[in-house]
């Protein structure tokens, strides 16, 4: 054992360990580790609620107002498999599961607000109730969508993901109630906190799959068109197992940790915290905000009128007719590029590979200087199997936009031997 001594002692010579100065030290340092951690809490939970609520103005205004208009047909513009003519009970279970989503998003962060809990606790007792109830009956609605409904975008690997998601909603939800009602109110609050994790899954899903697409520069390690691959298989399971597993690793922190822990676990926390802001912002920028635009712009969609006209008279009448709205009612429909591209996409989801080609083909025409509407009719291409018309495309969009990473991995693909 080490001991320190010095000419400056007292009389009797005081004996100092090294465990005994490190245990000072830490006592010293775990203020600043509490701190620490719960500054980095605050600031994921502070961001995590800018993402969500974004999340629920997105859902508000895009599927609330289609839905006041009576326009269910335009949710499909969004949706694989969403709105479909005559299936009561699977679109009543649809509206149900989106509503409930917005409901359970915006509730949830106010659950988890201690100061709104200190000074409303009506309040909050309440808004539970209501949490609760909507987290039994969106995850119940979800394993309707996904196993008997059927048609949910995704493999098989994706749907268990899902229905793990929607079986641990159920768990955390009974065991946050069941320990409200025995006024255990310390584990009811950690399983709330599990319970707003696995209701998030789907926002933490969109958020992780825009984060891959700002660091990869696009899809990576899935097809974007049937919607399945590895990394889709790996990013369902982690939308849920993850955030608890981050969870019970901080709860764990909070009780036994000492103060290198509680740096370490904060630290830990702010990476997390920035690429969850990343994501969010892909987001925001690439969808949610996007939308919220849409639904307050006056415009008609151009998207969903040639929907329609795609449905009963085929691309052709929905051709003639985006040109001749286009030359006698500019200012009365929306011609913004997104409205044909997010059309032409629909057409792929849903297999009608013609009638997309000739929507993008109708989109290089009003947009020529777009390379991203040139990377859409290659990928339409593609799908169709014409690969030399898809390498044309990829070449155009790479020419207008060298920056194009997608399209430069789709050419290596496309060119490989």
């Amino acid at each position: 054992m080490t001991h320190y001594s010095t000419d400056l002692s007292p009389p009797i010579n005081q004996k100092w360990s090294a465990a005994a100065v490190t245990s000072r030290r830490g006592s010293k340092l775990l203020p600043a580790g509490n701190t620490a951690l719960r500054r980095a809490a605050c600031l994921w939970f502070a961001v995590a609620c800018i993402g969500q609520w974004l999340m629920v103005v997105y859902i508000a205004t895009f599927y609330g107002s289609t839905a006041l208009a009576g326009d269910f047909p335009r949710w499909n513009s969004l949706l694989y498999h969403g709105y479909i003519p005559g299936d009561s009970i699977g679109n009543a279970a649809l509206a149900i599961h989106i509503l409930l989503a917005a409901v359970i998003t915006a509730s949830g962060t106010l659950q988890l607000i201690p100061q709104l809990r200190a000074r409303a606790p009506s309040f909050h007792r309440w808004n539970g109730r209501l949490y609760i109830l909507s987290a039994f009956t969106t995850s119940t609605a979800a394993l309707y969508l996904v196993w008997i409904r059927g048609g949910v975008v995704g493999d098989l690997s994706q749907h268990l993901a899902v229905s793990l998601n929607a079986v641990l909603i159920l768990l955390c939800a009974a065991m946050a109630l069941r320990y409200a009602l025995a006024r255990d109110f310390k584990t009811h609050r950690r399983w709330a906190l599990r319970l707003f994790l696995v209701v998030s899954g789907v926002w933490f899903f969109r958020v992780g799959l825009m984060l891959s697409f700002l660091v990869f520069q696009g899809p990576f390690g899935f097809d974007p068109i049937t919607f399945q691959g590895p990394f889709l298989t790996f990013l369902a399971f982690a939308q849920t197992l993850l955030p608890l597993a981050v969870l019970e690793l901080y709860l764990r922190t909070q009780d036994r940790a000492g103060a290198p822990g509680r740096i370490a676990m904060a630290a830990g926390l702010f990476v997390l915290t920035l690429a969850m802001g990343a994501g969010i912002a892909g987001a925001a920028m690439s969808l949610w905000l996007p939308t919220i635009k849409a639904a307050f712009d006056p415009r008609t969609s151009i998207a969903a009128t040639l929907t329609t006209t795609i449905a009963s008279g085929g691309a052709d009448a929905a051709i003639r007719q985006y040109r001749n709205l286009k030359a006698t009612a500019p200012a009365a429909y929306n011609f913004d590029e997104t409205e044909l591209n997010s059309l032409g996409y629909h057409l792929i989801h849903v297999g009608q590979f013609d009638n997309a080609i000739r929507i993008f083909q109708l989109n290089t025409e009003a947009y020529p200087q777009s390379g991203n509407v040139y990377d859409s009719l290659g990928e339409a291409y593609m799908d169709d199997d014409d690969r030399q018309q898809a390498i044309a495309n990829y070449h155009k969009s790479l020419q207008l936009n060298p920056k194009n990473r997608n399209a430069v991995r789709m050419l290596q693909k496309l060119e490989a031997p």
